[in-house]
């Protein structure tokens, strides 16, 4: 059966895989974005998750056209990446509006539709930095880190009607992000990674395709990482 699948972020990098992977298996899929164009067979609404009012109305749109949404995938982030002595306040806040405040905005707004249909799907993307930590990322990883103690708390709440919530927690991916990294930089890299590569963004795609699926039906409050080993122990 087709569902209602909202995929924030989702016109590029991991979001768009995101949303191509569930339009592939019949999905009616909605994407947000903030800029940049919608892709070709998605259903797009501009939308900042800094934004309640923006929220609604992209909630709203969406709905008018697939109905309630069935599926959320809270992957909409952003980085502002310096050393703790240099990052200012409002470095500190929009990361964390945007990444931790932004998925509860989606989260709690989508919780609505799905508590009426008793049933649904939240996933969350992290990030192994939210786990291990990292040097001059101290909003990202505090963003990534919260998002596992809000899906936890989510997963407790609405778990009896229906509605499983869960985080992915991807290592290093193959993005335009990671593209811009020097050829020294991304060798000292994978010396980390036990796997010796980035993960393809289609790798992540589909373990959140797993998590919304009927045989991912009895996990909620899990934290899977898509890492290549890089976070192990964490």
């Amino acid at each position: 059966m087709s569902r209602s699948v909202l995929v924030t972020g989702g016109n590029r990098g991991i979001g768009l895989a995101i949303a191509k992977a569930f339009a592939a298996q019949g999905d009616k899929v909605a994407i947000t974005y903030r800029s940049g164009e919608v892709p070709e067979g998605l259903f797009g609404v501009k939308c900042d998750v800094t934004s309640a009012e923006d929220v609604e109305r992209a909630f709203g749109e969406v709905e008018a056209q697939h109905g309630p949404v069935e599926v959320l995938v809270a992957n909409a982030g952003i980085t502002r990446d310096t050393l703790l002595l240099r990052m200012s306040d409002e470095d500190f806040e929009a990361v964390l509006d945007t990444n931790l405040v932004g998925s509860f905005r989606v989260a709690k707004r989508a919780s609505k539709g799905m508590l009426r249909l008793k049933r649904g799907r939240i996933v969350l993307i992290s990030s192994v930095v939210g786990l291990s930590g990292s040097a001059g990322q101290a909003n990202y990883a505090a963003s990534k880190a919260g998002l596992v103690g809000f899906a936890r708390s989510v997963a407790r709440e609405i778990g009896s009607r229906g509605i499983t919530c869960n985080v992915v927690a991807p290592g290093f991916v193959e993005t335009d992000m990671t593209a811009v990294l020097t050829d020294d930089r991304k060798a000292e890299i994978l010396k980390q990674v036990p796997l010796n590569r980035y993960a393809s963004t289609e790798e992540i795609a589909g373990v959140v395709r797993f998590l919304a699926s009927d045989d991912a039906a009895y996990i909620t409050g899990a934290v899977i990482p898509v890492d290549g080993g890089l976070g192990m122990g964490h």
